[in-house]
């Protein structure tokens, strides 16, 4: 994992992705959506990885696509190359989705444009009380519907409050947002980092089969009628009673101690739920 457009670490079995560009708000460029987009498919295979945190540096969690790097140059592209640009921003969405590991988004400050729909991709927001938060897209003249948002959002908020924050293109603070429940959780600036830590060690400590499946019936039962989802949830459940992982944390249990869960790796990825 040699990034190169962004900072990245690895310790005790937590990767910290860092934005590192704070005198542009951490914007992303081209090389850098490419390279978080491909990054996010290479952790699902990284064993030393066992939970993600995705945050930035300075006064912006991400500030969206660069304006002279990003958007000043697309009005020169092809129609071809523009369909390319949206597609590659949507597979880094998608690619988040798919990581069958825990994505924590650390939100340090401003946090608007693609960076709102990364937060939104993640799975659990833990907020500074700095960082405000807009799906702006409306305000330069595009749909709110980019990057997946338009499916993302109403699946966090609820379709009103979604449809509110998509068609105005407002910012909203850090309270508003932890109300709605956009935000999981929030805090003072200097208490985010240890907020981030304590949270993304639970995870990492976690069942890493147990949380890999929860995520792919998140995004599965998504589009599935009660019926359906009742069929896959037994199914499912019954797979992973099967895994050491339950009896792990039966003996553990019974012990009095921590349990000691096995790395879930796509080498013993369970199967589908059958439709």
């Amino acid at each position: 994992m040699n990034a190169q457009h962004f900072d990245y670490s690895e310790s005790g079995g937590i990767a910290t992705i860092r934005l590192n560009r704070p005198d542009r708000l951490n914007a992303l460029t081209f090389d850098s959506y490419a390279e978080l987009r491909d990054t996010f498919v290479q952790l699902q295979d990284r064993a030393s990885v066992r939970a993600v945190v995705l945050t930035g540096t300075g006064r912006a969690f991400c500030s969206g696509g660069d304006v002279k790097d990003i958007i000043g140059k697309l009005f020169g592209v092809s129609d071809a190359q523009l369909l390319a640009f949206t597609r590659m921003t949507c597979d880094l969405i998608e690619n988040m989705r798919r990581l069958e590991k825990p994505i924590i988004a650390a939100l340090n400050g401003t946090t608007c444009g693609a960076g709102a729909v990364m937060a939104a991709a993640a799975d659990l927001r833990l907020a500074s009380t700095s960082a405000k938060i807009a799906f702006l897209f409306t305000k330069v003249g595009l749909s709110g519907a980019d990057m997946g948002a338009a499916w993302l959002l109403p699946r966090i908020v609820g379709l009103g409050l979604a449809t509110e924050l998509l068609m105005g293109g407002e910012f909203i603070d850090a309270e508003r947002a932890h109300r709605i429940g956009l935000y999981n959780a929030i805090c003072p600036p200097e208490g985010l980092e240890e907020l981030t830590r304590e949270w993304a060690r639970r995870l990492a400590d976690g069942p890493s089969l147990g949380l890999a499946v929860t995520k792919r019936m998140l995004n599965l039962e998504a589009s599935m009628d009660l019926g359906e989802a009742m069929q896959a949830e037994g199914w499912i459940q019954a797979e992973c009673m099967r895994h050491p992982d339950y009896r792990e944390a039966y003996e553990a249990f019974v012990e009095k101690r921590a349990a000691n869960f096995a790395q879930f790796s796509s080498s013993d990825r369970l199967e589908t739920p059958p439709a």
